[in-house]
């Protein structure tokens, strides 16, 4: 049996997973894909993450990709950290680098981290012009004093983690070239029409033109450069590009949300994709080896409208958080393919785009808020949650 088609069936346990410690979140990024900002009162405990992070260690999952919001706002993240590296599960946190000062960065390059450790520095502009018009004024500053900050401690190999847009696809260069100034890796991922994504995915999202560019721009300068899984519908161009090439959503990956509700996949943090709860379903593991979503979507899949495709076996229909958010069946295309059938799909009149399930926006705008924000009509937001500052208490350092 191929690596892939045991992928496809499932594994005991993740390879990796992501977890949102918080929705807490100093930002208001325009295309945040969990609409974070308000931190919510029922997330877990430092007791109840620390017996997660036991358990992840039990099943021997090799690391944990950790996000939020901002992860760093959470009073206890630095223990956190500190508790999963002392129990062999690595650590890879998504910041946007509002708390990486120089005594943090110290403290990530130092051997107590052990080389459990990853940070991955938000930036969505290779110039504060494009990073600050999504993710709010102020940003890219504080991304790039964060980049610092990291190469003066002797941290080697952060990352520069990029959701690839519409403005931003003519800077790929750029960001190499900040990734090689800061010692860095770049990391590309795609943008999903999930949370506040979805209100602003028609304005963000590459044109077709665009995906191209970026093809043919990664099959030439892309050594590397990390894309994880987020573009295997490009490899309908021809040649597949590295990485696994097929949606993992509960077979390799899935989610840990900040009250422990379990999703099959990152970018879908939707009722449609929750297959439980850690705290009330048994923990973590009777969760990912047992329930029926995730039974489910590790049975044989039917390629539906996609499987007469002579591209199928390469972009196996695309992302199904793509699909989902867009309207589109999930045995449809994807709404970027890039042969086409994504925008007859999208241009269905009985098309119907699902609501979101939850919203943890901030009530009221900020300073902080992103320039496009401000050309926009906010949606309403729920009120489960509190200020993203929350219980935080300062830690001197």
């Amino acid at each position: 049996m191929k690596l892939v088609e045991h992928f496809e069936l499932g594994l005991d346990a993740p390879i990796c997973l992501t977890w949102e410690l918080t929705y807490a979140c100093n930002l208001e990024c325009a295309h945040c894909l969990s609409s974070s900002g308000r931190r919510d009162p029922r997330e877990l405990t430092t007791a109840q993450a620390e017996a997660v992070i036991d358990e992840l260690q039990r099943m021997q999952v090799f690391y944990v990709n950790i996000g939020g919001g901002e992860p760093t706002i959470r009073p206890d993240f630095w223990h956190l950290l500190e508790y999963a590296v002392n129990h062999q599960v690595g650590v890879k946190f998504s910041t946007n680098g509002v708390r990486l000062d120089p005594e943090r960065a110290a403290f990530l390059a130092s051997p107590a981290c052990g080389g459990y450790v990853d940070v991955q520095i938000s930036l969505d502009g290779a110039t504060a012009e494009v990073n600050d018009y999504v993710r709010g004024p102020g940003s890219y500053d504080t991304a790039i004093t964060a980049l610092k900050n990291l190469r003066d401690a002797g941290f080697t190999d952060a990352k520069i983690s990029v959701v690839c847009t519409r403005q931003n696809i003519g800077q790929l260069d750029e960001f190499k070239a900040l990734a090689d100034e800061y010692g860095a890796t770049l990391r590309l991922t795609r943008l999903r029409p999930s949370g506040r994504g979805a209100d602003v995915w028609d304005e963000l999202h590459p044109l077709p033109e665009q995906q191209k560019v970026l093809y043919d721009w990664l099959m030439a300068s892309g050594d590397n450069v990390l894309t994880g899984d987020s573009f295997f519908h490009l490899a309908a161009f021809g040649e597949s590009l590295p990485g696994l090439n097929l949606c993992g959503a509960g077979r390799v990956v899935c989610l840990i949300d900040p009250i422990g509700d379990v999703y099959a996949c990152p970018f879908a943090i939707h009722d449609n994709f929750l297959a439980g709860n850690l705290l009330r379903d048994g923990g973590f593991k009777e969760v990912w080896q047992t329930s029926e979503l995730f039974q489910d979507l590790r049975s044989p899949q039917t390629g539906g409208a996609c499987a007469k495709c002579d591209f199928y076996d390469s972009c196996r229909g695309g992302c199904m958080a793509a699909k989902f958010f867009t309207g589109l069946p999930l045995d449809g295309p994807d709404p970027e393919c890039v042969q086409g059938y994504g925008e007859t799909a999208l241009a269905s009149a009985d098309r119907m785009i699902p609501a979101a399930s939850q919203d943890h926006s901030k009530a009221n705008p900020t300073r902080n808020q992103p320039v496009m924000l401000k050309l926009m009509t906010r949606p309403p937001v729920s009120d489960c949650a509190e200020s993203p500052l929350a219980g935080f208490v300062p830690s001197g350092g």
